[in-house]
């Protein structure tokens, strides 16, 4: 079958060997890729929604959370398959979905997984595989990412300084806040809202059981300052973030945040960008059909 393989190729050159055994790997299962890259994350949608409207049922998409969020963007909603095909640094949308994280399994997984819906998170229009959040950590990528261009420093390097800069004086947020119709006023330095249930607690903090249940989680704090953020850290470690009264958690379908301010910077998948307010945050329910083992 003629399968569209979409991979995100602004990372350089460092993919092209995988992106070259991928494609090795199809034809000699009898499939024939199309290997079709991209730069930006609004190519990659584009190049998904060409692909849809010439008819492909199936769509792999070669890279990271950030390329799976942008894929799914495009064909959440139809009766198009996404195929995962893990090339990033984390992964956490594949190992979610239980996907082989080595490359060969992962094409196997492609081409004899299952067939099955899981559901999608949306904020203004915008679909979201993994998470989506404001204040704390979409002002850290902010920072690394300013690091990165104007001294050149390595990603990690990047990060650890915007960590420091952030934490060090990032600001609360005073929003207002209505789940499921009732209103609230919050002061907290991030609203965090998964695609539903986040472990939160643990070693296996960050990982999720089901992606099908038809709810989002949000999760909330009430501390600020490196020392404070540190200290609810290890708590969440220890399997004792619940025991504060300066931690909130609560599973939703709808989820409205406003503030006195016109735009935030909102962080989707990985990626950063500034949104009008108020943000819309809704659960899709069944609304992306992926192959998965």
């Amino acid at each position: 079958m003629q399968l569209p393989v979409i991979a995100n190729t602004a990372a350089g050159s460092a993919r092209d060997e995988a992106l070259e055994r991928i494609v090795a790997r199809l034809r000699e299962a009898g499939a024939q890729p199309q290997l079709l890259r991209a730069s930006n994350g609004e190519e990659l949608e584009r190049l998904a929604r060409r692909a849809l409207d010439a008819g492909a049922p199936l769509v792999a998409a070669a890279g990271g959370d950030g390329t799976m969020s942008a894929v799914a963007g495009a064909l959440a909603g139809t009766s198009g398959a996404l195929g995962v095909l893990p090339l990033g640094t984390f992964n956490h949308f594949a190992r979610d979905l239980g996907i082989p994280l080595e490359l060969d399994e992962a094409v196997a997984t492609l081409l004899r997984g299952a067939r099955r819906t899981i559901d999608v998170g949306e904020v203004n229009g915008r679909v979201f595989v993994n998470n989506s959040s404001i204040g704390l950590y979409p002002a850290i990528v902010r920072q690394r990412e300013k690091q990165r261009r104007r001294l050149g420093r390595s990603k990690w390097h990047a990060m650890a300084w915007a960590m420091h800069a952030v934490l060090r004086s990032h600001p609360f947020l005073n929003l207002r806040l209505e789940v499921d119709g009732i209103e609230h006023h919050r002061r907290t330095p991030f609203v965090f809202v998964g695609n539903n249930v986040y472990r939160m607690e643990g070693f296996d903090i960050g990982a999720r059981s089901r992606i099908d249940c038809g709810e989002l989680s949000v999760y909330l704090a009430q501390r600020r300052g490196r020392a404070a953020f540190l200290a609810l850290s290890a708590r969440a470690l220890v399997g004792r973030l619940h025991q504060g009264n300066d931690f909130e958690s609560a599973s939703v379908r709808e989820l409205r945040i406003d503030s006195r301010h016109r735009r935030m910077l909102v962080a989707l998948d990985g990626e950063v960008e500034s949104m009008e307010l108020p943000l819309e945050f809704r659960i899709r329910p069944a609304a992306l059909h992926v192959v998965a083992p």
